[in-house]
């Protein structure tokens, strides 16, 4: 081929930003196409910048996932989780902002106010099926415009995968000329020690509610791969011993199911089988021991 031919390809690292809880990790899955980022109806549950890759002809997008900036709660957790957004904002080619279809709140413009002026700000306007108006959403997105002056505004639903190609789409020209930057088929730079407690954090969330703060961690103790076997050991971390009775549930039934379906999930993501182990150790003010965060790779 002439090299005059050749088609120029761009790769550029993506933040996805926002507040809590307004589908971040949803739409991070389904940029990449497979769970890397756990998901829940619970608030503030990445805690880790967790890389998903997507790679098609001609591009290849390298989507940060980032806490949800907290400005509700202190303590080293959520200061070090603030932390990690802005260091994150500084090292990007360009910044996808995600909000929920009809609110743009006091929380929301907070995270404008973090948003750096040099970087490219995407503004993508999640749950849009949840408008039913065409006249309602098309006066969202002048409210919403008005905040910024944001490079595009895309509208998506994550959870249904609409408008998510148009987005890929968009974003493209604002990533910078350049070869690929990982593999054509890594879709993380994530090692399966973080993915398996991720896994397991997010089946904590999902089956015990809001009985659970998200305040809770887990912490991998052993990971040791066998031929196509791979055997872990973990322990969640709760703060008092009410929140371990509720994790262990009547005979043991809820940390069953929680093991249970994290291995399931780990035994998709990782292509094999896994045999799991799950403990709960109750650990007093683990959120603001640094010792712990760091273990946990959070400070």
């Amino acid at each position: 081929m002439n090299p005059e031919q050749e088609e120029i390809r761009r790769a550029g690292y993506i933040a996805i930003v926002g507040r809590p809880n307004v589908g971040k990790s949803t739409l991070l899955n389904k940029l990449v196409g497979q769970k890397i980022s756990i998901t829940s109806r619970k608030a503030q549950t990445t805690r880790h910048r967790v890389t998903g890759i997507h790679t098609e002809a001609g591009v290849q997008y390298v989507f940060v996932d980032t806490p949800g900036f907290q400005t509700r709660h202190g303590g080293r957790l959520n200061a070090a989780l603030n932390r990690s957004v802005r260091q994150t904002l500084a090292d990007v080619d360009a910044v996808l902002m995600v909000v929920e279809a009809g609110r743009f709140n006091r929380a929301d413009r907070q995270v404008v106010d973090l948003l750096p002026e040099d970087r490219p700000v995407l503004l993508v306007v999640n749950k849009q099926d949840e408008i039913k108006d065409r006249a309602d959403m098309l006066a969202y997105l002048q409210k919403a415009s008005e905040q910024r002056n944001f490079a595009e505004i895309v509208p998506v639903s994550a959870k249904h995968g609409t408008g998510v190609g148009e987005l890929l789409k968009t974003l493209t020209r604002y990533l910078p000329e350049g070869e690929a930057l990982y593999d054509e088929d890594d879709v993380t730079d994530q090692t399966e020690r973080v993915l398996a407690a991720e896994l397991i954090r997010e089946k904590l969330f999902r089956l015990c509610g809001d009985e659970i703060p998200y305040a809770t961690a887990v912490v991998i103790d052993k990971f040791e791969e066998v031929d196509n076997l791979r055997r872990i050991f973990a322990t969640i971390l709760v703060d008092r011993d009410s929140q371990k009775a509720i994790v262990i549930g009547k005979g043991g039934e809820k940390l069953k199911a929680i093991s249970t379906q994290a291995r399931q999930d780990m035994e998709k993501l990782f292509d094999g089988k896994v045999y799991l182990e799950v403990w709960v150790k109750v650990k007093g003010g683990w959120s603001d021991d640094v010792s712990v965060l760091k273990s946990l790779g959070i400070e």
